[in-house]
């Protein structure tokens, strides 16, 4: 097993790289600000500022558990001035990104409990209202099933004062609300896509100064918004083969910085080696075809004293190599920042120590693409070759939700526009009656169906297609 390359070295590779991208490729890499208007703003819940610890502490740019709140109605006034606001929300349940329903990570099982993320709402606006609830409103974004805790939509806002989120049930463990002006194209969003290392690092760990505050503190006129995408127990097959939802869910941002691989060498195994790359290339090429920038970290370093294995360095090589093939700037060198801290590694020797750890991983990702923020003017980073296994780029995206309608045992669906797959769950996850509207011998894309065998009580109701993903909850008396 290797131990990498020393860190002099990859520092002058990394920075070489980066300096040199910014002659060769002018503009390319460019980031235009979407300045915070959030922070300082309380919350407002149901008409009324939201009283559980501080109303501020949702809007202080910070993830903190002690300060989640149940809520379906919330709503904040940044004032008028935006035409355009990108929103960013983060709710805290499994603390994974995403359920097993969407990512499967083999060894650990997230369930999300019902609540965790926000489901089935409505993005409104307004100019006159005084608490978030009265005044006059307009829909600005409606979206269905949302099977991510952390999310972003870019709503119009020319005018208005006011957002308010309207959710058909409550989200349970509300976290933290952003709103960021993007009127002027600001595109300094970013999604971080990773395991259990960016689970723990980058949303978990209560730190003094995350990514999004170091960069400001820097470059005052940035503030990123911040997506964190982390899985616990995620592979790389697992990402490569979610990438429908992680286009979906995160496919509106400009960056994802991503953290993948401990997973694919898990106990020192080099012989996933090919696979990996291969899934890394599809990662790499989805993200250029929805024009994001992807940055890809080298793996965290273990601590074998304690794990008992450590990263081969086929691995590292791997990654240095799609770095270079793909012309990418260089993330950051987690592997020989924590072999030169072992203190920095959790006592299971595999995951950032908290906090210190999670610290680092911040700082580590803000020094890294610094020097980004040293040329202002925005062009899109799209390869002209993208590669031929990337996932179609999903454009002008309208958003029509099925409708789902329950009359005694009858249920009948309606509002796809493509054949879907149907499935009733119980609340403990058990698939209860299975069904498909748009077969090719009927092509009908409505559908009604008599219950008769479903017990009485609460259930959960999936559509899903190539485009569609929707889930509600139904009763049945």
């Amino acid at each position: 097993m290797g131990c990498g390359m020393s860190m002099s070295k990859f520092t002058q590779m990394l920075w070489g790289a980066a300096l040199g991208c910014a002659v060769a490729c002018g503009s390319a890499f460019a980031i235009t600000a979407n300045p915070n208007v959030s922070i300082g703003k309380p919350l407002y819940v149901a008409g009324d500022v939201a009283n559980d610890l501080n109303p501020l502490v949702y809007t202080d740019g910070k993830l903190d558990s002690n300060q989640i709140t149940i809520v379906n109605d919330f709503a904040l006034n940044v004032g008028q001035g935006p035409s355009k606001l990108f929103i960013t929300w983060d709710t805290r349940g499994d603390e994974a990104w995403a359920s097993q329903d969407y990512v499967y990570a083999q060894g650990c099982l997230h369930n999300l409990a019902i609540g965790s993320t926000l489901q089935n709402f409505k993005i409104m606006t307004s100019a006159n209202s005084t608490n978030g609830v009265d005044g006059d409103w307009q829909i600005a974004a409606e979206i269905g099933e949302s099977g991510a805790a952390s999310r972003g939509i870019a709503i119009d806002f020319e005018g208005m004062s006011w957002f308010r989120i309207l959710a058909s049930t409550p989200a349970i463990y509300l976290e933290e609300v952003s709103a960021y002006d993007i009127s002027n194209g600001g595109d300094d969003t970013w999604f971080f896509m990773g395991t259990s290392i960016t689970q723990m690092g980058m949303k978990q760990y209560a730190v003094d100064s995350n990514f999004a505050q170091l960069i400001h503190a820097r470059f005052p006129s940035y503030y990123p918004a911040m997506i964190r995408g982390g899985v616990a127990c995620v592979t790389s097959q697992g990402v490569a083969d979610a990438l429908k939802y992680y286009a979906e869910y995160a496919g509106n941002v400009k960056y994802w910085a991503i953290e993948m691989g401990t997973n694919d060498a898990w106990v020192g195994n080099d012989y996933t080696v090919e696979q990996f790359t291969r899934n890394m290339q599809m990662i790499i090429d989805t993200a250029k075809a929805h024009g994001i920038t992807p940055i890809i970290a080298r793996m965290i370093a273990t601590n074998p004293v304690y794990s008992g294995w450590q990263v081969p360095q086929e691995f590292l090589d791997a990654i240095d190599k799609l770095v270079r093939d793909n012309n990418l700037i260089p993330g950051p060198d987690f592997y020989n920042y924590f072999l030169a801290h072992p203190e920095l590694i959790s006592e299971d020797g595999v995951h950032p120590a908290n906090p210190a750890g999670g610290a680092a991983m911040h700082r580590l990702w803000a020094e890294a693409v610094a020097p980004l923020y040293m040329n202002k003017k925005p062009e899109p980073v799209i390869g002209s070759n993208a590669g031929t296994i990337a996932l179609k780029k999903m454009r002008d995206v309208k958003i029509a939700l099925p409708k789902v309608a329950v009359d005694g045992r009858s249920i009948s669906i309606s509002r796809v526009n493509e054949p879907v797959n149907i499935s009733i769950v119980d609340l403990t996850g058990h698939i209860v009656w299975k069904g498909r509207i748009g077969n090719p011998a009927d092509g009908s894309l409505e559908s009604s169906n008599l219950l008769s065998e479903v017990p009485a009580g609460n259930y959960i109701v999936k559509i899903r297609g190539a485009t569609t993903s929707y889930k509600t909850r139904i009763s049945i008396r």
